[in-house]
């Protein structure tokens, strides 16, 4: 599979909720990194996809856009539209994605987005006052990383 097919192949999985499709499409030894989780390695990034996507998030909709794809290196910018949290708050998110390739997969996979508009559409009035600053941040990843621990010890939290 080319490198083309594979940005096709993780992104239209992604669409279908097919956190297994998404993994075969990584490398074992992936780096992923984005703001909300900052950085997981390996089975770390499988599981997140898993946690994300188990079970499929009915009101989840993703597109994606391949804006060029070489023999080593990728970039997709891609949308994803859905509603966060307890008060159902909805997102929009513009994600940048830069990729590199080893062996006919995805080494690594780092997205990039404006944190602080993030956050603002997802935590409403606190987002907007400090979800620009490094403590929010902080706090952003150590609390997605604690579900993702609790997520793969089979915990519910």
């Amino acid at each position: 599979m080319d490198n083309k097919a594979l940005m096709n192949k993780f992104y239209t999985s992604f669409i279908k909720g097919d956190n297994k499709a998404m993994g075969e499409c990584y490398h074992k030894d992936i780096l992923f990194k984005d703001p909300v989780f900052g950085s997981l390695k390996g089975d770390r990034a499988f599981k997140m996809w898993e946690m994300l996507l188990t079970p499929k998030k009915e009101d989840l909709k993703i597109s994606f856009d391949i804006a060029r794809v070489s023999e080593k290196k990728g970039k997709v910018n891609w949308v994803a539209e859905y509603h966060f949290g307890e008060k159902k708050r909805k997102v929009i998110n513009n994600v940048s994605a830069e990729f590199k390739f080893k062996e006919g997969k995805i080494i690594e996979h780092i997205d990039t987005f404006n944190l602080w508009e993030w956050s603002k559409q997802a935590m409403g009035t606190v987002g907007y006052l400090i979800g620009w600053t490094p403590f929010m941040k902080k706090k952003i990843q150590k609390s997605t990383n604690q579900k993702l621990d609790y997520f793969i010890s089979g915990k519910k939290g």
